[in-house]
């Protein structure tokens, strides 16, 4: 939103006012492994719903607004385990600020920003009333969460840029630590087809080096139905006992969403995602996964409830049954909802 105030002798334009929006979600999770307390495990290797047999209160998320002319602010708060997650790097409170970034638009084709903002990596986002699915994708769980520095986006007809230099992933605050790369290429041929090319990359420490790309597609075929795609390959190296780097090692993703709105109160949507981390280069277990989710969401004004039906399967036993027996897979349910205002 942009705005402008003039003045003369005789009148003064008010100035804009600032533009208030948020969201509050809750969600309960039951894993059919029934696993034991005494396993300390939830058979959950996602973000933000690592509970079982509890009801748990995602994110209160509050969003400020505001821009004169060619300035503008975001201020964008949250409190909840999801705030907690999301911004794990800072000190240990379920208070978080999730996004603070300001711009500005030397031209109308031309915006710069500078401050800390979600990232560009990926189909899925960190607000929930944004996703179809409740519970997120392996492909969001171990790629970026957000990006602090400065960036500058740039639109030429139906093509989009933009290109940045930030901190380390997910890092608020990093003196003396090596920057990292950020761009975007997209282009929407048509109104109902965007596709989106995204890369990161650089050094997380002097020992060690990261390249992200990443492809999302979606595409609009009726009213209908709808369908996206996200496809990613993070590739990593660092310095052995002698101080020489290794080969690059990587871990990949590919999702398919398929979203079915029979009316405009209900819909449904399918994820079926395959997550390859064999060569043990994120933080998931050392493994091939295949997960499937279906969600339904029933909206109701600004509440959306979401039950959920998930089942994971994997090339190795990383799961736990309740007589704490490791497995291939394992089952979920959720019911979660989503108040947006």
């Amino acid at each position: 939103m942009y705005g402008s105030y003039a003045q003369d002798s005789t009148a003064k334009e008010e100035a804009p006012k600032p533009v208030i929006s948020g969201y509050i979600d809750m969600y309960y999770r039951h894993n059919f492994s029934e696993p034991t307390k005494a396993s300390g495990v939830y058979n959950n290797f996602t973000s933000f719903t690592n509970s079982h047999n509890s009801f748990e209160l995602g994110m209160a998320s509050v969003k400020l607004e505001h821009s004169i002319g060619k300035v503008g602010v975001v201020a964008d708060i949250g409190f909840g385990k999801r705030a907690e997650e999301f911004s794990y790097n800072d000190a240990n409170t379920r208070f978080a600020i999730k996004q603070a970034y300001l711009t500005y638009s030397p031209w109308k084709n031309i915006k710069l920003t500078a401050g800390s903002w979600a990232t560009h990596v990926g189909y899925e986002v960190v607000d929930p009333y944004l996703n179809r699915n409740y519970s997120m994708s392996y492909m969001f769980s171990y790629g970026p969460f957000f990006h602090t520095g400065l960036k500058a986006d740039i639109t030429a007809g139906r093509s989009g840029f933009m290109i940045g230099i930030a901190n380390p992933t997910d890092l608020k605050s990093a003196s003396f630590s090596p920057k990292h790369i950020i761009a975007q290429y997209s282009f929407a041929p048509t109104d109902k087809f965007k596709a989106y090319l995204n890369f990161h990359g650089g050094k997380p420490s002097d020992d060690a080096r990261l390249n992200q790309f990443d492809l999302v597609l979606t595409g609009v075929v009726s009213d209908n139905f709808s369908l996206g795609y996200n496809g990613t390959v993070t590739s990593a190296k660092s310095k052995d006992a002698t101080g020489k780097f290794g080969d690059y090692n990587n871990w990949w993703g590919s999702a398919v969403y398929l979203n079915v709105d029979p009316k405009p109160w209900f819909g449904l949507t399918l994820r079926g995602e395959y997550f390859d981390n064999k060569n043990a280069v994120s933080a998931a277990p050392e493994a091939s996964i295949f997960a499937t989710t279906l969600s339904a969401n029933f909206k109701i004004g600004g509440l959306t409830i979401i039950p959920e039906l998930r089942h994971d399967a994997a090339n190795t036993e990383i799961f736990t049954d309740h007589s704490n027996t490791l497995t291939k897979g394992s089952t979920s349910g959720l019911l979660a909802a989503v108040y947006k205002f």
